[in-house]
């Protein structure tokens, strides 16, 4: 990403101190193209100077675009309207060290998962195995395949651009010998391929992840680690962090014999009083987990 102080500068110079003070902090910039998201209270016409003012501040931007909707569909995706510079959506995007080929109108990436994917790679043991059943381009099993000396990471996505594009990343990474893509749909490919066969789930889409759980405890194997993503709503952290441990809880009674957390934290603001909070949670799995259909 660009440094904060220069995007809100720019904004400044061309649309004034109004526009900045709402557009700023809602621009990403991912490999050589910028994204910037429309507030709902800004009209479209103005983002186009914007656009031509990012092109010839920033050197290395080649493209500028307008997010125009919220993240939609299966493949959680936002409309994009092309603002300035190469009509192009593809690019290279670095983050810590691992790099990433992708197109965002058909992959989902989002910046502010950047820590998140170091955080959960560096907790990872040597010799694990890990399973992540929403993966998209990689960036949670390339981490981890790139820090730790992992067994392996099967990464699940039913996106057929987001599973071509992580075949990609791991050859630029150098750990297709560890990261194996799988295309299909998470909840049935972890149950027909996955049961009882790895220590580490990763959740990291907050729209299934309670509903998914099940079929991450039965993969497991006598014990491990499951990072549950969810989104609460709340009136502040500390309250968003207890509701998600026990909306958490109450999945999971069912389908463990025991469990504990050994840490929660707001992962980003999504909305008005509303979180995205990651919970690590250590699972023994019930005996008649591997009944479950």
């Amino acid at each position: 990403m660009a440094r904060e102080p220069l995007l809100r500068e720019i904004v400044s110079e061309v649309l004034g101190e109004d526009y900045a003070r709402r557009i700023w902090k809602r621009i990403d910039i991912i490999g050589d193209i910028v994204v910037i998201r429309k507030p709902f209270d800004v009209e479209q016409s103005v983002f186009r100077k914007v656009g031509e003012a990012l092109l010839e501040r920033i050197p290395y931007v080649r493209s500028v675009w307008l997010s125009v909707s919220g993240v939609e569909g299966v493949y959680r995706l936002r409309d994009l309207i092309h603002l300035a510079g190469e009509k192009r959506t593809e690019t290279l995007y670095v983050e810590h060290g691992c790099r990433f080929k992708l197109d965002i109108t058909k992959v989902y990436v989002s910046l502010r998962l950047s820590y998140e994917h170091v955080r959960v790679a560096e907790l990872v043991g040597d010799g694990e195995s890990l399973l992540n059943m929403y993966a998209g381009a990689g960036f949670f099993s390339i981490h981890a395949a790139c820090r730790r000396n992992i067994e392996a990471a099967y990464s699940i996505d039913i996106n057929p651009h987001a599973f071509h594009y992580m075949v990609v990343n791991t050859r630029l990474n150098g750990v297709e010998d560890r990261v194996v893509p799988v295309y299909g749909e998470a909840y049935s490919t972890t149950l027909r391929m996955f049961r009882r066969s790895v220590d580490r789930v990763l959740m990291p889409l907050p729209e299934k992840a309670l509903e998914h759980l099940p079929a991450a405890v039965a993969a497991l194997k006598d014990q491990g680690w499951i990072h549950v993503y969810v989104h609460v709503s709340a009136r502040g952290q500390r309250e968003a962090i207890e509701k998600a441990k026990r909306l958490v809880s109450q999945r999971l009674e069912a389908y463990a014999r025991w469990f504990w957390f050994k840490g929660a934290r707001v992962v980003r603001t999504v909305g008005p009083r509303e979180y995205q909070v990651v919970v690590d949670v250590y699972v023994e799995p019930r005996h008649s987990i591997s009944k479950l259909k």
